[in-house]
């Protein structure tokens, strides 16, 4: 065929592509041409028309294609009839055709066409498997033309995640595959399992997952979907053997089939040159926000944890949306509306890029999609000859099979005069590499004179809401935990060894976790009892709070956002006032860490789903008010302007519309104007920890074990449920609501029209306290009943200072205190029940 871009290497390998008439619906060379490797392995590459991983193409042909190939194993499965693919077919074998004189693609017609033919799928059971990194977006349009669940394999480790089966890939650069699918379940589901690649050249790769899937689930049929099936006799006999063995049935569906004849002494010339160089040039990054930003996170970006059918319209409007502000963002810059634009995805992210450039496309822009790969490929710019040009720059990942530190590369990326290039990323590779002098957007500068990075929040397990049983003792429809799951990780250590190096500055409080304190007998039974003494005053205040908030608010519709985990139990109290009320206030937890703010992931899944307004963050208590502070720190900076590009950051602009207000039980710092009461009163949530919290740990923020995008992370200490009393303190307090109810509203409205501006009062407390004990950090004393028990109970504890005439608040502290050998000592002058000290570290103890 004339200006087939495989010529130029078939003439000198002396290759020869050989089609089985009758059995597929194109020819190889509809779908590939031919290059050369940078692997012993295998001498030419198959490098496909329609794939988009080397070759820029047209998003409508892209799509196509993989739908086609899922409409051919419909009709296979049944599911469609036997001519249902047939005009997608023909119309995607006129685009492909080269040569003609005056040629032009109906490629809206082929849209059509497809979309026509999809809607007469019959829907059915099954699992779709993608292969990382080429065929992840089209396992993806496999999956969608099938209607079923989908996963793409991936070479990307997920810390804490366990990849439910593996495999090789014998001939790539990088053959380590992992499948790390959020639920075990998806590759376990009835029906037949779907194998999508884009070539099947031995089908070595996929018995290797046939046999890693047949034992972990049994099934009755595998089908091996590719766009281009090239096996040889002896392979396809070995499938066979292979089917018969594990006594299942194999099949296999292409859109071309037939040989690649290759000469046993075949050998690839070596490179004349580098072509793939790193550069420099003029092109310039678009200044603004980041499109990504409006990707909702919740939304899921690829299947590399599953897909879902019910996911593909999320993404979609997802993609339009970061779609529409990428061309915000080019018509600010300037750049020509009738200009070729390239949407450049990267390795394995792909079909989010795809639905990206699709959506440009669609709104009217000239806009073309390819994606970086792992591979390196010898670039000859001669005529026949399918990688023309391209591009090295410094890998931006790192990967589970060693390979992560290898460059990467961009093909054909001057195939055309690009008025602009949109990298989509996801955030995990959005790293300084990314932006170095020899990483990826300097790599591209030459090829464009604006290049715009849009960086993609990931979605990673745990990124959906944890709930009860399965995370926690609460209810499920009490608390959603905006938390990743760490309860596989050990975090807790020596207490001694961790307050040094907290101080010391070594580590933060946050990166670790204090052994859960695991009280005695009369302790247990000193509980009990504050429990009934405390219950009226807690639901006094509980009721008092939410009323105030109602009423400052305006409106009966609040979503409660507890800061996990001493406002959860708040939380859910509040909650199940609202609900006597008629009110349904939706409740979620998320976790802040002083000094690094509030988790802004979490902030934003908020924000995706409900309008900011709504929101009220609830507390259990303050102390000096550090929580307070940082509550207002982090809002308003994320609520801040945001001119400026800033890679690896999340949570730009997601504060807008959020109130800093934070509402608490106790107020006893006089830090917030929300609160239902400013006594330093018992709450009993804060005489245990997790035993009373729904056996789930403070938060974590370890940079080891969670990425700067991905959810903070805490504990289910599932092994402590026979000492679990949460629901039973919620259960007596709620149980006291209609004896406190008309009192406690009447407080509401009295404290609505009283001055409760802060006065700070907790903080100038802890400061004068600091002074007068020669304390290095305001940090070491922490003022309040709470606070003094979490000092008893999870730090090293050097002195408590009590006020007189307050012991019935305190006798848990006392005991607590004598337990550990702690000294108390009074201070009439004390605005509160009684402050903790924490040891410093530099004292023996004394």
């Amino acid at each position: 065929m004339s200006g087939w871009n495989g010529a130029w290497v078939a003439e000198r390998l002396g290759i020869e592509l050989e089609d089985a008439p009758g059995r597929a619906p194109l020819a190889l060379a509809d779908l590939v041409g031919l290059a050369l490797r940078v692997n012993p392995k295998r001498p030419h590459l198959l490098v496909s028309t329609v794939l988009a991983k080397h070759v820029p193409t047209d998003p409508r042909l892209v799509q196509a294609a993989g739908h086609l190939l899922g409409l051919r194993v419909a009709e296979h499965l049944g599911r469609l009839g036997a001519e249902g693919s047939a005009d997608v077919a023909d119309r995607l074998r006129a685009a492909l055709a080269v040569g003609a004189e005056g040629h032009v693609a109906d490629l809206d017609g082929l849209v059509a066409a497809t979309d026509a033919a999809l809607a007469e799928v019959e829907t059915g059971d099954g699992v779709v498997l993608g292969y990382a990194e080429t065929a992840t977006a089209l396992g993806h349009l496999v999956g969608r033309a099938l209607r079923l669940p989908s996963v793409h394999s991936t070479r990307r480790a997920v810390p804490g995640v366990s990849s439910v089966l593996g495999f090789e890939e014998s001939h790539s650069h990088a053959t380590t595959h992992l499948v790390l699918a959020e639920d075990p379940a998806l590759l376990a589901t009835p029906g037949p399992a779907v194998l999508v690649d884009d070539e099947l050249s031995t089908g070595r790769t996929a018995l290797a997952t046939i046999r890693a899937l047949h034992a972990h689930a049994p099934r009755a049929e595998y089908v091996v979907a590719a766009l281009v099936d090239a096996r040889r006799e002896a392979d396809r006999r070995h499938i066979a053997e292979v089917a018969d063995e594990l006594g299942t049935r194999i099949s296999v569906v292409a859109l071309a089939e037939g040989e690649v004849r290759v000469p046993e002494a075949a050998a690839a010339p070596e490179p004349e040159e580098d072509v793939a160089v790193r550069a420099h040039g003029s092109g310039e990054l678009v200044p603004g926000a980041d499109p990504g930003d409006a990707w909702p996170v919740g939304v899921r970006t690829s299947g590399r944890h599953g897909f879902a059918p019910s996911d593909e319209g999320p993404l979609a409007d997802a993609a339009a949306a970061v779609a529409a502000r990428v061309a915000e963002r080019l018509d600010a810059a300037g750049v020509d509306a009738a200009g070729d634009v390239l949407v450049l995805g990267t390795e394995e992210l792909m079909y989010a890029p795809l639905a990206v450039a699709a959506a440009l496309r669609q709104a009217g822009r000239a806009t073309y999609f390819s994606t970086t790969t792992r591979s390196p490929v010898q670039v000859r710019d001669v005529p026949g000859y399918a990688v023309r040009s391209g591009v090295r720059f410094l890998a931006h990942d790192r990967d589970a099979d060693g390979y992560g530190e290898a460059d990467r590369f961009a093909y054909n990326v001057a195939a055309r005069d690009w008025a602009a290039i949109v990298v989509v990323l996801d955030r995990p590779t959005a790293t300084a590499p990314l932006t170095a002098p020899a990483g990826m957007l300097a790599a591209l500068a030459p090829h464009a004179p604006h290049v715009l990075p849009v960086v993609l929040p990931v979605d990673p397990p745990g990124a959906r809401p944890l709930r009860g049983p399965a995370f926690g003792s609460y209810a499920p429809d009490e608390v959603a935990w905006l938390l990743q799951d760490l309860s596989h990780v050990r975090l807790e250590g020596d207490r001694e060894e961790r307050e040094r190096r907290i101080q010391s500055g070594e580590a933060h409080y946050a990166e670790s976790l204090p052994t859960e304190y695991r009280p005695d007998a009369a302790y247990r039974e000193l509980y009990d009892e504050q429990v009934v003494a405390v219950a009226d005053r807690v639901a006094a205040a509980v009721v008092t709070v939410s009323e105030l908030a109602r009423r400052e608010r305006g409106r009966d519709d609040l979503v409660l956002v507890s800061l996990a985990r001493a406002g959860t139990p708040i939380g859910i109290l509040m909650r199940r006032w609202a609900a006597r009320q008629g009110w349904d206030w939706p409740h979620h937890a998320v976790s802040i860490v002083r000094d690094r703010g509030i988790d802004l992931v979490a902030l934003r899944w908020i924000a995706d789903r409900y309008d900011p307004a709504r929101v009220l963050v609830v507390d259990g208590w303050t102390g000096k008010g550090a929580i307070a502070r940082e509550l207002v720190a982090a809002i308003e900076g994320a609520g801040g302007a945001n001119d400026v590009l800033r890679l690896g950051e999340p949570g730009a602009g997601v504060g807008a519309g959020f109130s800093a207000d934070l509402a608490v039980l106790a107020d006893p710092g006089e830090c917030v104007p929300l609160h239902g009461t400013r006594d330093d009163f018992l709450i009993p949530s804060a005489c245990l920890n997790s035993t009373v919290s729904g056996l789930v740990s403070r938060t974590v923020l370890n940079d080891e074990l969670i990425g700067p995008h991905e959810l903070h992370g805490a504990k289910f200490y599932a092994e402590l449920a026979d000492e679990d009393v949460s629901a039973a303190y919620l259960d007596a307090v709620s149980a006291r609501f209609d004896d406190v109810e008309a009192e406690a509203v009447a407080d509401a409205a009295r404290l609505q029209r009283t001055d409760r501006t802060p006065t700070w009062s907790g903080w100038a407390s802890a400061e004068k306290l600091q002074v007068e004990l020669g304390l290095p950090s305001v940090n070491l004393v922490k003022p309040g009943v709470g606070e003094t028990t979490r000092v008893l109970l999870r730090r090293v504890p050097w002195r408590v200072v009590v006020a007189p005439g307050r012991e019935q608040d305190l006798r848990h502290v006392r005991l607590l205190a004598a337990d550990r050998g702690v000294p108390v000592v009074e201070d009439p002058s004390l605005p509160y029940s009684c402050v903790g000290i924490i040891r410093p570290t530099e004292q023996d103890g004394s």
